[in-house]
């Protein structure tokens, strides 16, 4: 389980082909110290196991199912990626319950610059949008964030300055691909809600909608 508050910014040092999928090997000074063999880190939202361990490098196997469903097999050497490791019991919690179990990938459509935010779009298919809500939260490459709009193929998000000189967020341009990761919470409402529904107890679902679940 992660927070989704991004530790540091960490950089691909090597992509190769393995046992089906791919053998990662990313470098991350802060993040590597003091982690275990076995120990879990989001690599851009997915949750990957530490294979090996040299400090600054970390280097992590990564299954065909996490390449083709993220943007994990679009990293090169020398990608910028956001690191976050796993929540500890007793850890302050200040963004929201991340799994690091990636939903799917969405585009970057458009960024608007002013002020103090910067104003993020993004496209999603269809089975990410169900469950996005406004004022929910959202995970974009691991980063946690509040969706500020929702359109009915996109959402947008306001980012402030810290966000994007501290994440991947920062150098991210419009036709970028990013990882997305729904509420969990949200899910687990949803797929309780698609079964009421067939049940038909209408108080419920009316209750449901008026707290904003359901669209």
């Amino acid at each position: 389980m992660f927070t989704g508050l991004i530790e540091e910014k960490g950089k691909v040092v090597r992509v190769s082909p393995g046992a089906g999928g791919v053998k990662l090997t990313v470098q991350g000074p802060m993040v590597s110290e003091g982690l275990k063999l076995g120990d879990s880190v989001a690599v851009n939202g997915v949750c990957l196991t530490a294979v090996q361990i040299a400090p600054p490098m970390l280097t992590f196997d990564v299954v065909r199912e996490t390449v083709e469903r993220s943007t994990i097999g679009r990293l090169r050497p020398g990608s910028s990626v956001n690191l976050e490791r796993a929540l500890r019991a007793g850890d302050r919690m200040g963004g929201h319950m991340v799994q690091g179990h990636v939903d799917s990938a969405g585009v970057i459509r458009d960024i608007r610059r002013g002020g103090s935010e910067t104003v993020i779009r993004f496209e999603a298919p269809p089975e990410v949008m169900q469950l996005v809500v406004e004022k929910g939260s959202i995970a974009v490459d691991g980063i946690s964030l509040t969706v500020a709009e929702v359109g009915k193929e996109w959402f947008e998000v306001a980012v402030i300055p810290h966000t994007l000189a501290e994440t991947t967020l920062g150098d991210a341009a419009q036709g970028s691909t990013v990882n997305l990761e729904t509420d969990i919470i949200g899910k687990y409402v949803y797929k309780f809600v698609s079964k009421t529904e067939a049940g038909g107890d209408q108080r419920l679902l009316d209750k449901l909608a008026e707290a904003g679940f359901m669209g």
